[in-house]
């Protein structure tokens, strides 16, 4: 199973080596798609978690028990190819380079979806409102 989750942090239990041990104990594939950690305030990471349904229900047992809160992405951003006008605004907010432009000779903005952390800057900063949310 693979699923995108949002972990957050409590001020004393940023110091833990969690994606070490969610790897080594559990036999997981983490991959970090987005982190902001502070030692003086709530932290957050947006993780790619994939691994046997078992070893992965474990795992999350361990963060709970660690008190860290994980909640599933349960949104996805998507493009209106009709109304995009590659205009490029969202390729400027968008850290993980999920929208880039890879010919400038075109201009034409593409969307590698595998990239996207969900952050919702690109909905907002788009004027023609190509890009929504879609809640599952």
């Amino acid at each position: 199973m693979k699923k995108r989750m949002i972990l957050r942090f409590k001020r004393n239990t940023i110091d833990k080596p969690v994606v070490y041990w969610l790897v080594k104990n559990y036999s997981l594939v983490v991959n970090i798609l987005r982190a902001n950690i502070s030692p003086k305030a709530e932290s957050m990471m947006v993780l790619e978690i994939e691994g046997a349904e078992r070893d992965f229900e474990r795992g999350i047992e361990y963060l709970g028990n660690l008190n860290i809160d994980t909640e599933p992405i349960e949104q996805d951003i998507n493009r209106d190819e009709t109304k995009c006008v590659h205009c490029g605004v969202c390729t400027s907010v968008c850290a993980p380079e999920a929208l880039y432009i890879p010919d400038r000779s075109t201009m034409r903005v593409e969307f590698n979806y595998e990239r996207c952390v969900a952050c919702e800057l690109c909905v907002k900063v788009c004027p023609v409102k190509a890009m929504s949310v879609f809640f599952e």
